[in-house]
């Protein structure tokens, strides 16, 4: 019997983003990876209204729930309260990957922070030896583009994907992300 590889996928933050935004995301990347993945999807406490303290301890709560290996995902918010938890404690497990969709910088240079701020040594407080994928649409009106090259200074190894005519969302549709996935998870060769 194959392996089932786990993914996290923590939501973005927003009034109803749960239901009728960021699902369409996880039915792209669940579509895309195909059998072998367990999708995780799990609601954030008060999405309407993102606190660092609330969605911390959940994102926490849900990584002590995954096996050796699994990758965790963030879109938007999701993305940055996911990396800045994972650099204020790394997690019991091993993770195979972190990846972040259109997740805005919070501090210098990007966003100010409302309870908190990406610490300038972001990179090296993150798991070791775990690849980091940041994706961000060009096309994004919510989240300047910009953020991404904000997140490669502090994180050196993190591997950007620019995708050039795609919104927020990356317009529904996950299939970079999934690539990406598959090549951590399913090494070549």
């Amino acid at each position: 019997m194959a392996e089932t590889r786990q993914i996290l996928f923590i939501q973005g933050g927003g009034a109803g983003v749960h239901d009728e935004w960021d699902n369409r995301l996880c039915e792209s990347l669940r579509r895309e990876l195909g059998d072998g993945y367990e999708v995780r999807y799990p609601r954030m406490p008060g999405e309407d209204d993102p606190s660092y303290a609330r969605w911390s301890a959940a994102i926490r709560g849900e990584l002590a729930a995954l096996d050796d290996g699994a990758v965790v995902a963030g879109h938007s918010v999701g993305g940055t309260i996911l990396v800045n938890a994972l650099a204020e404690r790394a997690p019991q497990r091993r993770l195979g990957a972190i990846v972040m969709i259109a997740a805005p910088f919070v501090g210098a240079g990007g966003w100010a922070g409302a309870g908190f701020e990406l610490p300038p040594d972001l990179g090296v407080r993150l798991p070791g030896g775990v690849p980091v994928h940041v994706f961000h649409g060009l096309e994004d009106e919510t989240v300047p583009p910009s953020h991404a090259d904000l997140y490669a200074r502090v994180i050196p190894r993190a591997r950007l994907h620019r995708l050039p005519g795609r919104d927020h969302q990356l317009d529904n549709d996950l299939r970079e992300v999934a690539q990406a996935i598959h090549e951590v998870v399913e090494p070549a060769g």
